[in-house]
């Protein structure tokens, strides 16, 4: 698997990762409606460095990193992640994962906070919780799942 820096020559690719997922409506905060131009305008806003991983050419995931506040916050990031539907349960999270804590470290940042990990998504929060981050923080009903109803979400931290 290869992983790289994103550029504007990836945004079908972003857009066809992610949005199965947004249309899904299970773990990102964002309207399950965004068309193209709104999901790419999130994923390549200013403030985030996108990195997108193929294998033999198919792009199989994608993540960006930002500085999670402005100013005396900016040594905390923080990350998004999908991983291709066809390629989900296949080790692509893990090596988004480690990418992303390996390029915050060499970046400077002193620690990576995932601000809204959807309780449903139990994936997620084993892969993050195996990959060293703590649950620091529920927020009861934060998140709607148009299945389960309001769920929790778990704020998680891990010092770099």
């Amino acid at each position: 698997m290869d992983i790289r820096r994103a550029t504007h020559k990836d945004y079908d690719a972003v857009w066809e990762l992610t949005k199965p997922v947004i249309r899904e409506g299970k773990t990102y905060p964002l309207p399950r409606d965004l068309d193209r131009g709104g999901a790419l305008a999130y994923w390549f806003a200013a403030d985030k460095d996108v990195f997108i991983a193929e294998v033999e050419g198919v792009a199989v995931g994608v993540y960006y990193i930002r500085p999670n506040n402005a100013g005396p916050g900016d040594h905390i990031c923080n990350c998004g992640y999908v991983t291709n539907t066809k390629f989900r349960a296949q080790g692509v999270a893990t090596k988004l994962c480690q990418h992303s804590l390996d390029y915050a470290r060499k970046s400077g940042y002193r620690a990576m906070q995932y601000n809204l990990v959807v309780s449903t998504n139990k994936a997620a929060v084993h892969l993050w919780t195996k990959m060293g981050f703590a649950i620091v923080g529920t927020l009861p009903m934060a998140f709607h799942d148009p299945d389960a109803g309001y769920v929790e979400a778990y704020v998680m931290f891990q010092k770099l």
